[in-house]
């Protein structure tokens, strides 16, 4: 079995649900974290929660992209919640992130790329004149620059990564057989050669356990 580590995306605002994911996911299998996007943390009791959570691995995507003060503010109001990984845009900026990793502590920054939504048509509609490899490329050394501690990218980016950022890579968009979702980017999971995949749905819908022992035949 290959030695990526998989975080189960919690794409809900439902306490309940994601008491079910943790409980329907347990294997000794594969290392599991849990990622919680804006949706959970924005969500009533959402931030309660995971500040209850012990002894798991939490990634807290919130994929921060404002002005210096605001990002570092938002970085030390987070530390309560003893969180592992906590996403921030490299399109904030190289001072931006600098400064978030000098006051992250234990808290590993991880520094999104381009989002796997996102293709080359996409990017010349917002402005931008080079292709989704090359954007990804730029933003890995810049990433590498700040001394972040992973990288997000999309499966097609990952060796291209590999070249230049040689810390932990996340990588979502990745399916569990051939279904894919809203990803423009995505990729069957046992092609994927990151550290870690992100899987939302796949796991999350329908039987859980049964999703998980897919994906451990599928990886193995």
């Amino acid at each position: 079995m290959k030695k990526s580590k998989i975080f189960i995306a919690c794409d809900t605002t439902s306490i309940k649900k994601v008491k079910k994911i943790i409980n329907q996911s347990k294997t000794n299998q594969i290392k599991i974290g849990y990622k919680f996007g804006l949706e959970f943390m924005n969500s009533k009791k959402g931030r309660q929660f995971v500040s209850s959570l012990k002894e798991k691995i939490i990634f807290i995507d919130l994929k921060l992209n404002d002005t210096v003060n605001t990002m570092v503010s938002t970085v030390k109001a987070l530390k309560d919640l003893k969180i592992n990984y906590l996403t921030v845009h490299i399109a904030s900026g190289l001072a931006a992130l600098k400064s978030v990793k000098k006051v992250s502590g234990k808290i590993k920054i991880v520094g999104v790329t381009t989002l796997t939504s996102l293709n080359n048509h996409d990017l010349k509609l917002i402005g931008y004149n080079k292709s989704v490899r090359n954007l990804v490329y730029h933003q890995a050394k810049l990433a590498r620059k700040a001394t972040l501690d992973a990288l997000v990218c999309s499966p097609y980016e990952v060796n291209t990564v590999r070249k230049i950022f040689k810390k932990e890579i996340i990588t979502p968009g990745v399916q569990i057989g051939k279904k894919n979702y809203d990803q423009k980017r995505s990729m069957e999971a046992k092609k994927v050669k990151s550290d870690w995949l992100v899987i939302g749905r796949a796991i999350t819908q329908g039987n859980i356990k049964k999703n998980i022992q897919n994906l451990l035949k599928e990886l193995d």
